[in-house]
């Protein structure tokens, strides 16, 4: 495998969970924990930048950000998980260093004796010090229906920049630069994924903060430079390995370098016929899980984020449908797939159809829920006024714009449309739910409208009528783009194409159990037996 000196994410499975590592540039290996006030990805581009010549690599806390599956009880825990996740560099040299709250973890990474440490740092050991004094821990972060959690969480991460460690109601005159907003809100996102994780982890640290004797102390990565001139160390050469399945029906995650980018999968069962799930526009393919799982008994099953959606890379140009389809390809081909099922959603099912268009022999069945039909005038209304300006705010206020975005979407058709004719039948999502989806928009930042809007502007009467692949349309009772099904049938292929209204949405919140169970069986008998005739509850 080629050396990859960019910064770049990778998971490593262990017996725990997955564990995500970010890589940066090339030379001895430094291993670094991030704290629990930065996020891996923003330390590995700063540490890479103040220490260039050397390797970083960023480990994300365990129990929080994307290794948050992963749920130590102690301070042991985190540094047993940390072991396991770094295996693959065997016996390479490396220097050890944690910021702030991280610095126990490797004081015991550094006493086990497992790696060949040449040398353990504590980076800014002083501020963890001064809120363990000052006794500040994180406020109470139980998801609420209104959203204001994660202005607590924000405020919390922010003032930890902002003000005296040990004195924290006045603001610090002295230290390294505040950090930028997108710094902030990387580091929000990672303590976002498991808020309660997160709080666990700040008191398991802080107990333990001064139980690091064994690592020498440095003020910032300037400091942590200056004692590294001193070391000469081999390069490392040890990459991760590729990502390993999780026991099924466990989600487990990977990422793909393809030809038009990086792509980030959510991926259930690692064997069986390949089905790509595509999800509808707008954050990431989170709350497909349970389309992801159900499916995935004796398939291997993967949903992507869109380029410049959820964790994928932010796409290379302008976003349209057929451009999207291209990207499945490009994932196809980087996966080694010659051919793959395609369940897609809303905008989801667009894509699968312009696959199904382009590239035919790349197809074979296709689950189109609630392919998006769309008078011209209402295009333009959706696109003139569906969209929002979510850029990040220093003090955290798109939080609640994009929670009660979301919100709205589940009580008005368009969400706009605050009209008692609009209001829709769903219910409010739990906090749980609006929390996903919210971090979801969070995650893709400016770019999570790109494939969203291509749903709004694609012509499927145009473009069903060249469908050759078998092809299920469906939608749920409730679904706001159910008129697909009869919109569909004049102009899609004559006993090519099979309508189905399934009991229920299956990603939507809290589905009947029932009701959900079936539908998942109308998806599963069509890719298993591609039958041309009507289908399932309501195929009309």
């Amino acid at each position: 495998m080629a050396r990859e000196p960019g910064l770049r994410p990778h998971y490593v499975t262990t017996s725990r969970g997955q564990i995500r590592l970010w890589l940066n540039g090339e030379g001895p290996n430094l291993v670094v924990l991030p704290g629990l006030v930065r996020s891996a990805q923003s330390v590995a581009k700063t540490l890479a930048h103040c220490i260039p010549g050397w390797r970083v690599i960023a480990v994300e806390m365990p129990g929080t950000g994307y290794s948050s599956g992963v749920a130590p009880r102690t301070v042991e825990d985190m540094a047993e998980s940390v072991a396991e996740a770094l295996a693959w560099l065997g016996d390479e040299p490396c220097v050890i260093a944690g910021h702030d709250l991280a610095a126990p973890v490797c004081a015991r990474l550094v006493h086990r004796g497992q790696f060949d440490a040449r040398a353990g740092f504590a980076i800014d050991r002083w501020s963890a010090s001064g809120w363990k004094r000052s006794a500040v821990m994180p406020p109470d972060l139980s998801l609420r229906g209104d959203g204001t959690h994660l202005i607590a969480l924000w405020s919390f991460i922010r003032d930890r920049h902002l003000l005296v460690p040990d004195n924290p109601s006045l603001p610090a005159a002295d230290g390294g630069p505040v950090p930028a907003v997108e710094e902030l809100s990387d580091a929000f996102i990672g303590a976002a994924q498991h808020p309660e994780g997160y709080a666990a982890a700040w008191a398991m640290c802080a107990d333990a903060v001064e139980e690091a004797d064994n690592l020498a102390d440095v003020r910032d990565a300037a400091g942590l430079a200056g004692a590294l001139q001193a070391l000469q160390l081999p390069d490392g050469v040890a990459l991760p390995p590729p990502a390993e399945a999780l026991p099924a029906p466990s989600i487990w995650y990977d990422y793909v370098e393809t030809a038009r980018g990086r792509i980030h999968l959510r991926r259930a069962g690692a064997e069986g016929d390949p089905l790509l799930v595509i999800p509808t526009g707008g954050g990431s393919s989170a709350q497909f899980a349970p389309v992801i799982t159900g499916l995935a008994q004796d398939r291997r099953v993967f949903a992507v984020d869109y380029p410049g959606n959820g964790l994928s890379a932010p796409p290379a140009g302008e976003v349209s449908t057929a451009t999207l389809a291209q990207d499945m390809l490009a994932l196809l081909d980087a996966m080694g797939i010659d051919q793959a099922d395609v369940w897609g959603s809303h905008t989801g099912s667009l894509v699968a159809l312009e696959m199904a268009v382009i590239a035919p022999e790349r197809v074979g069945r296709i689950v189109m829920e609630g392919p998006v039909f769309i008078a011209p005038d209402f295009q333009t209304d959706l696109l003139t006024n569906y969209f929002l300006d979510f850029t990040p705010d220093k003090w955290g206020q798109h939080l609640l714009a994009i929670w009660n975005w979301r919100r709205d979407m589940f009580m008005y058709w368009p969400w706009y449309n605050v009209e008692r004719s609009a209001a829709r039948k769903l219910g409010v999502p739990a906090a749980g739910d609006l929390h996903l989806y919210a971090l979801g928009i969070v995650e893709s930042g400016p770019t999570y409208d790109r494939a969203y809007r291509t749903a709004f502007s694609y012509d499927t009467r145009a473009r069903l009528p060249e469908l050759s692949r078998p092809a299920l349309v469906c939608a749920g009772p409730n679904d706001q783009l159910k008129n697909g099904l009869t919109e569909a049938r004049p102009v899609a292929p004559v006993g090519l194409v099979s309508y189905a209204e399934t009991p229920t949405t299956v990603w939507w919140p809290d589905p009947d159990p029932d009701e959900a169970r079936q539908t998942l069986a109308v998806y599963d008998r069509f890719l298993r037996e591609g039958a041309a005739d009507d289908m399932g509850p309501g195929a009309s």
